[in-house]
């Protein structure tokens, strides 16, 4: 990035969504009753968009110097601003969404200003260069979305999800604390740069260190919903409202990869850690959590959990952006970016298919697939788009979902991880089954009565009008996957 744009122009993407965050708190409080759900959500999607466009501006307008600010703690980079923009298309879509979900919630400000405060700590922590900042966004990160979770207060099960959610994360929290603590015990600095030195002479403290990096792989495990850490996904997904299963299954899941990407490239390099083969372990970690999460899909009923145990696979196949890494080797930017450009594709498709979940619900449609069966007769167009996000989760031509897929194992295969590689192909083809079953009953299947579908009268204009943009967006991506998956590349071989 051009070192003369003003310090202050690289953080705009996180200015803008912290002022966004505080002006809807800020109309609420002031004019309660004269704010409006849709003036809330026009103002939120704004916002993400500013912040998307802002992002997209400095990609471009930079040369791909990093810029450090506040005594170097924090770094943005094109990783940082391709991360950004991917929290704050989500956000958007999100934004727009819940304009029709939450039509007749009594504090609709509350939501929109929970999730733009959510993604603000999703982009600081993108920026992140201290293992400090990283704790604290990650927090912003979390506290919102405990809330978010269980924000349906009449409802048991989203209230449930939400005690399940926070205990768990709280859980986690203080075990990546404490990793952290122990590796600035064993290294004195918590500057990811003077982390990696302090790794390469630890002396007595390689197991104080060893056990550290354990834990905040533990952590980071628990972020992205990876085995064996993955136990409270379904639940929160389940139990919250379907866009909030949106936002977290999307820009949450990329907020906790970017916390790998960093840490395990600059903080601690391959082979720089002797006490633990961290490259094993998230290889292992990869491999169980495809398998575990696309298993499990294949045998659920309702189309939203399917969906949580989906993500779960999809985090499998994203950790093969860490566990395919090798020592000196010329591949890593190119694997890491794989799995970089496959969360931009994801944060898409997937947010669309649970935005499509959350019409459903809003029509009164239930939750399994037999429930679905016909819609595409009376919703032919978000039908339609359902089927674009499950074929392209599923990795099938000619959609973005089979190109990122398929860079990513070209690239964990040019890295000498040929296992890795096939675990994840076998994989993708287990999901077809699945995801199949969506589009089936949608397309094929009959619905159980003449009078099962009569209450999809009523379409929503936000929800209908997210869940197309992301299907568009889904297909476009196919045409301009070049420059995607270029800048991922470019962004993940400077970590190197």
């Amino acid at each position: 990035m051009d070192s003369t744009l003003p310090n202050l122009a690289a953080l705009l993407p996180v200015l803008l969504l912290a002022f966004t965050g505080l002006a809807l708190l800020l109309v609420d409080t002031i004019s309660p009753d004269a704010r409006s759900n849709t003036s809330m959500a026009i103002v939120g999607a704004v916002g993400s968009l500013a912040a998307l466009a802002a992002s997209v501006w400095l990609v471009v307008a930079g040369g791909g110097e990093p810029i450090t600010l506040l005594a170097e703690a924090i770094k943005v980079d094109t990783m940082a601003l391709f991360f950004t923009a991917i929290f704050a298309s989500v956000t958007a879509l999100v934004v727009v969404a819940a304009h029709d979900y939450f039509h007749d919630h009594p504090s609709p400000a509350a939501f929109y200003s929970l999730v733009v405060f959510a993604a603000t700590g999703m982009a600081l922590l993108a920026a992140a260069n201290s293992l400090a900042v990283v704790f604290v966004a990650l927090e912003m990160v979390s506290l919102p979305s405990y809330v978010l979770v269980a924000y349906l207060k009449e409802n048991r099960g989203s209230v449930e999800a939400g005690m399940k959610y926070f205990l768990v994360g709280a859980l986690s929290s203080a075990i990546f604390l404490f990793g952290i603590s122990l590796v600035y015990a064993a290294t004195g600095s918590l500057l990811f740069a003077d982390v990696a030195e302090g790794i390469g002479s630890l002396d007595g403290l390689a197991g104080v260190a060893g056990i550290g990096i354990v834990m905040i792989v533990g952590g980071i495990a628990f972020k992205t919903a990876s085995v064996p850490f993955h136990f409270w996904a379904p639940e929160a997904y389940e139990g919250a409202p379907a866009p909030v299963s949106a936002f977290l299954s999307s820009a949450s899941k990329a907020a906790g990869f970017v916390v790998a990407f960093r840490l395990f490239t600059e903080a601690f390099p391959v082979g720089a850690a002797p006490a633990i083969d961290w490259v094993l372990a998230f290889g292992i970690l990869a491999a169980v959590t495809m398998t575990l999460g696309n298993f499990a899909a294949a045998v659920q009923e309702e189309v939203k959990r399917m969906l949580a145990y989906s993500s779960i696979g999809h985090a499998g196949y994203v950790l093969i952006g860490v566990a395919a890494l090798s020592q000196g080797s010329g591949g890593n930017g190119a694997v890491m970016g794989a799995a970089m450009a496959h969360l931009l594709v994801y944060g898409f498709m997937n947010t669309g298919a649970f935005l499509f979940v959350a019409m459903a619900e809003r029509w009164g449609v239930g939750r399994t697939f037999e429930d679905y069966a016909g819609l595409a007769k009376r919703a032919p167009v978000a039908s339609t788009a359902m089927a674009v996000f499950m074929f392209s989760l599923a990795g099938l031509p000619p959609f973005a979902g089979f190109f990122s897929k398929y860079f990513l194992f070209m690239g964990a295969i040019d890295n000498g991880f040929l296992w890795l590689a096939a675990v994840g192909a076998v994989n993708s083809v287990i999901s077809l089954y699945y995801y199949s079953r969506v589009v089936k009953a949608l397309f094929i299947d009959d619905p159980a009565s003449s009078s099962a579908l009569d209450a999809i009268d009523v379409r929503p204009t936000g929800l209908y009008a997210a869940v197309v943009f992301a299907a568009v967006a889904t297909v476009l991506l196919l045409p301009g996957f070049g420059p995607v998956i270029e800048t991922a590349e470019a962004a993940a071989s400077a970590l190197f």
